[in-house]
């Protein structure tokens, strides 16, 4: 949209400066000139005398009062633009890295020295926007192309299924489509992955009360035949914890817990425990399962989206696909609580969801 440009700010504000300046000489002259007639007698026919007359004084005094207003608005229009442009300079250097930055460019920063006062803080604010938009636009590129990765390979295992069909019509069948339904199964997962990911980064969340103990007892329920077929003991223990939120989302950030607990557990005779419990104003969900040691720089990466702390064990209902921490990490940020992976020194981790409690 188009816009008729006006005066700059530089200039107004140096107008504003030698306007200023000059009606404050006037009234300064208009007072003098006042004060100073009062007591001078009249004469305006000229007569000559030793004492001063208003006449002589008019005469005198307007000509030298012209000269000093002059002098005033010079001065005020000179001194106002040079101390406009020194108070606007951090200004210019703001609107310098703004233009940067929409080019696509997000490393630059201001990094303005001196003082604390208005123009230091709207730079630190305009770097720390910088930082944050760097961070998050690099996160949703490295995001776009893990996930475009991801998705590659169960198509092209589909591509592959259906051509070795073609060109080998008296294969089994069944076996086939067994293994192009696991594959389509892999990669619907991997898209509802990425749709419950970013819903709850865009902080779309209904919130309604939700007792945690009942939505862990479910995620149970759900995953008993997964760990019965593996050989783990899943034990849910704790009390009522009632938080505000989305019971989709958080049904689903358990569920992933437990899941994750399950899958990276133990080969056989591992054991997952989930503990529910309100402390103070806050609800708490525990998972802590056996399984093989974690290397601690590992840990801080597991909430990455497609990072995988061990290999996975595939199976059609449940295929790995490196989500299952990052979505709840971002549930968990979605509701404004905290989450900490904590590695177990005898293998295994130990995860602790922190969320807003409510009675």
């Amino acid at each position: 949209m188009g816009r008729r440009r006006g005066l700059s700010v530089r200039l107004r504000l140096t107008l504003s400066y030698a306007g200023f300046l000059a009606v404050a000489g006037a009234l300064l002259l208009a007072v003098v000139w006042g004060f100073l007639l009062r007591y001078v007698p009249d004469n305006s026919q000229g007569l000559l005398g030793v004492s001063p007359n208003r006449y002589l004084l008019v005469r005198t005094f307007a000509p030298a009062a012209a000269v000093a207003m002059g002098f005033l608005l010079v001065f005020g229009l000179v001194g106002g633009w040079l101390l406009a442009g020194r108070m606007l300079a951090p200004l210019t250097r703001i609107t310098a890295a703004a233009r940067t930055a929409g080019t696509g460019s997000l490393s630059h920063r201001i990094r303005m020295e001196g003082r604390e006062d208005e123009f230091r803080e709207l730079a630190d604010a305009f770097d720390s926007m910088l930082e944050r938009l760097e961070s998050h636009v690099a996160e949703q590129r490295r995001f776009a192309a893990n996930a475009s990765h991801e998705l590659r390979t169960p198509l092209a295992v589909s591509q592959a299924l259906l051509d070795l069909a073609r060109e080998d019509p008296a294969r089994d069948r069944e076996e086939l489509l067994a293994r192009l339904r696991a594959a389509n199964t892999r990669a619907i997962g991997l898209t509802e992955a990425l749709l419950t990911l970013s819903r709850s980064d865009s902080g779309l969340v209904g919130r309604e009360p939700v007792d945690l103990s009942l939505v862990a007892e479910e995620a149970a329920e759900t995953l008993l035949p997964l760990a019965e077929r593996r050989g783990i003991a899943l034990d849910v223990t704790g009390g009522a914890a009632w938080t505000s939120g989305s019971p989709e989302l958080l049904l689903r950030m358990v569920t992933n817990l437990v899941q994750n607990a399950v899958v990276h557990n133990l080969p056989s005779g591992g054991t997952v425990e989930v503990r529910t419990e309100a402390r103070g104003g806050t609800s708490v969900v525990r998972v802590e399962n056996t399984g093989a040691p974690l290397p601690p720089e590992l840990v801080p990466t597991l909430t990455e989206p497609f990072q995988r702390g061990t290999e996975r064990v595939r199976t059609g209902e449940h295929a790995g696909v490196g989500l299952g921490l990052a979505l709840v990490h971002s549930v968990v940020r979605a509701h404004g609580g905290t989450l900490t992976l904590v590695a177990r020194p005898a293998g295994g981790l130990l995860v602790t969801v922190l969320l807003p409690g409510t009675p």
